[in-house]
């Protein structure tokens, strides 16, 4: 049987793009995935992902309106609720580069007028009392803040594709692609399949099908981790009374209320465990846990307790650590995503503007910034930051 469309991975991703493309009249969607359905293996293990319109820039900002209303959809279709509200709080130090970062922050708000409060220590006590930070702490509040319930979020998409009719083919690592006009080749250990159109949603094993693909751009993989800690105080911390947060400083840390296990959760943005995709471990450390335990002794005391688990993921990031969001050049049929780290929240859209440009050739949403044409992509000598 010949498909419309294959997908290649089905994560947060790769699931969405199926449900997406399902609706569209007349698709046959095959979804191939390495592991189980709704797995941890993945970028989209673990419970929770910060969703939030405050970003680093407007490339980001411009797209979280359509985010949530995607969201919103799919938590109406599904019957389950994926996104919690908590508010969002964005904190900084009186170092210039911390400064610096919340600033843009604002500014990307401002510009696309999303309205947010500022906040000055005093205030931030006042409204959090679990903090403990001096006067030279400020902050940004934006009240739409949130999570986004990720493994909830693949079964939804998930449950919704299979209702429309997707197949999906777990255990079935794919080993090749061949790309022709208008049609490819997908090569697993189950052989062949046929498709009209091809979504890539491997993620960090992008990589093993780069050649196939015809990309040749850097991707650097960063293996993450992210530590959940008990207290006798958690019922301070829950959702009702404690956002999610980020604090920008020499390193950036964000962290999350009571969520889906009874512990705290937070972690480094970008610690940087630079790996090979063989390289990759599911169990995280205690270094890292103490370091993290550190923050919170610093920061937020009455967290501080016992490690409950310790997650990794692994961040898959281009050049610049943008979203890499396009269809191939040499070949429009073909989709690709990468997520750097940073595209749970953006899930459900990212899955929609993958099946507009393979169904329509384009999309409405403001994706440009993305390109496999930038030049973070295309030349060799781009020098490659990771702190967004």
């Amino acid at each position: 049987m010949g498909y419309t469309h294959i997908v290649i991975g089905a994560g947060a991703i790769g699931s969405a793009a199926a449900f997406w493309l399902s609706q569209r009249p007349g698709a046959r969607v095959l979804v191939l995935e390495q592991f189980d359905l709704v797995n941890t293996l993945n970028s989209s293990g673990d419970v929770s992902r910060i969703i939030r319109h405050a970003y680093h820039s407007t490339d980001y900002t411009k797209l979280t309106p359509a985010m949530f209303e995607a969201w919103s959809e799919v938590e109406e279709r599904s019957g389950l609720r994926l996104y919690v509200k908590t508010g969002g709080l964005d904190l900084a130090t009186s170092s210039e580069s911390s400064l610096a970062e919340l600033g843009a922050y604002r500014a990307a708000l401002a510009a696309e007028r999303i309205p947010f409060e500022d906040l000055t220590a005093e205030e931030i006590r006042a409204r959090y009392p679990q903090w403990r930070i001096g006067d030279d702490v400020t902050g940004m509040y934006q009240e739409a803040g949130g999570l986004i319930d990720i493994k909830k979020s693949v079964a939804a998409h998930t449950s919704l594709a299979l209702a429309h009719g997707v197949e999906f083919v777990p255990h079935t690592k794919v080993t090749g692609v061949v790309v022709r006009p208008g049609s490819v080749t997908v090569r697993t250990p189950r052989g062949d399949f046929e498709a009209d159109n091809l979504v890539v949603a491997a993620a960090s094993w992008l990589g093993e099908l780069m050649p196939d693909l015809g990309l040749d751009y850097r991707l650097t993989l960063s293996q993450e981790q992210v530590s959940y800690f008990t207290s006798q105080n958690l019922r301070d911390f829950t959702p009702d009374r404690f956002p999610i947060w980020i604090f920008h400083g020499e390193q950036a840390f964000y962290g999350f209320p009571v969520y889906g296990e009874p512990a705290v959760k937070l972690a480094r943005d970008m610690r940087g465990r630079f790996i090979e995709s063989g390289g990759r471990v599911f169990e995280g450390d205690d270094e890292e846990a103490g370091i993290l335990r550190g923050f919170l002794e610093r920061y937020l005391p009455s967290a501080a307790g016992p490690v409950y688990a310790n997650r990794t993921c692994v961040y898959d990031m281009a050049p610049d650590r943008d979203f890499v969001l396009d269809a191939l050049p040499h070949a429009p049929h073909v989709a690709v995503f990468n997520g750097a780290g940073h595209a749970g929240k953006f899930a459900s859209l990212v899955g929609k503007i993958l099946a507009e440009l393979l169904t329509e050739g384009a999309t409405q949403h403001p994706i440009e910034p993305f390109s496999l044409r930038r030049p973070a992509i295309t030349d060799p000598n781009f020098e490659p930051v990771f702190r967004l």
